[in-house]
């Protein structure tokens, strides 16, 4: 590779800049997701103890630069846990990317049929419902907080299970593909309390939670007022009727928007404002 410069004893080269330029892309764009948060202070100094480091083992201090690679494989360890929660939101939104729809199943037979009749009559009779749509990955860890039933979807089942009186009709349904996985499953709290000014319920929180850290698609049957509602990526949508229930489910299970690369890192961002 051509040499463009030299600073003392460093020589520059074209792919060097380019690397430099690449890096500092990363750097920026994580600070922006960061700014504004405890999290930015930690990652500011992160970055100081690297470039400490970088400086270091090119003035070959051998010692400074032992002990600031020890600091830093610790900082990056300690750096993973206190931002798990940010680092599974990344993932869970590059999950749900054109190209991991890729190696996704798709879902089969008439289930956004079968999901939109049976809220409708659930909402009818005013029984509450909470029902989670995998899309594109499992969420194994929550239905193993019920019960494992892995039985095919069919409305009668899932208006049983929901029937006020049932042992099973607290918590949610898992629904993976045209399979009833687990009933009676606990789902992740959100932290907002309303939407729009209307208080929000332990139902709508729990369907809202679920969306906001899984590729899933929540119905939720409200106990109180019979409105039916849908949680996905973090909003949610109220007052539906069963046409345009059934329709956002096959729009959105079947064949889910395609949405490019620089959206994720954009829909990212936009969830930590």
């Amino acid at each position: 590779m051509l040499d463009i410069f030299k600073i003392g004893f460093m020589t520059v080269s074209l792919l060097d800049i380019i690397d430099i330029l690449i890096v500092t892309v990363i750097v920026y764009n994580l600070y922006r997701i960061l700014k504004g948060s405890v999290a930015a202070q930690i990652f500011i100094g992160l970055i100081v103890v690297l470039i400490l480091s970088f400086f270091a083992q090119a003035a070959n201090l051998k010692a400074v630069g032992w002990l600031l690679k020890l600091i830093t494989d610790i900082w990056v360890i300690a750096f993973i846990i206190l931002f798990q929660p940010e680092i599974r939101r990344l993932l869970v939104i590059l999950g749900r990317s054109p190209l991991a729809r890729l190696f996704s199943k798709p879902h089969r037979t008439n289930v956004s049929e079968i999901i939109s009749e049976t809220a409708y009559e659930l909402s009818q009779n005013q029984h509450g419902a909470l029902i989670v749509i995998v899309r594109s990955s499992g969420i194994q860890g929550i239905a193993e907080t019920g019960e494992i039933v892995n039985a095919k979807i069919n409305k009668n089942l899932l208006k049983s299970i929901f029937f006020p009186r049932s042992p099973l009709h607290d918590g949610a349904v898992v629904i993976n593909n045209d399979i009833i996985e687990a009933v009676r499953c606990t789902l992740p709290l959100s932290p907002e309390n309303s939407f729009k000014n209307i208080p929000l319920g332990m139902r709508h929180r729990a369907g809202l939670g679920i969306s906001e850290v899984a590729d899933v698609i929540c119905v939720i049957v409200s106990e109180e007022t019979a409105a039916i509602s849908i949680a996905d990526n973090g909003k949610l949508i109220r007052g539906l009727s069963k046409d345009s229930l059934r329709k956002y489910l096959l729009n959105n299970i079947f064949h889910p928007k395609t949405k490019g690369f620089k959206h994720i890192f954009e829909q990212f961002i936009n969830q930590k404002k």
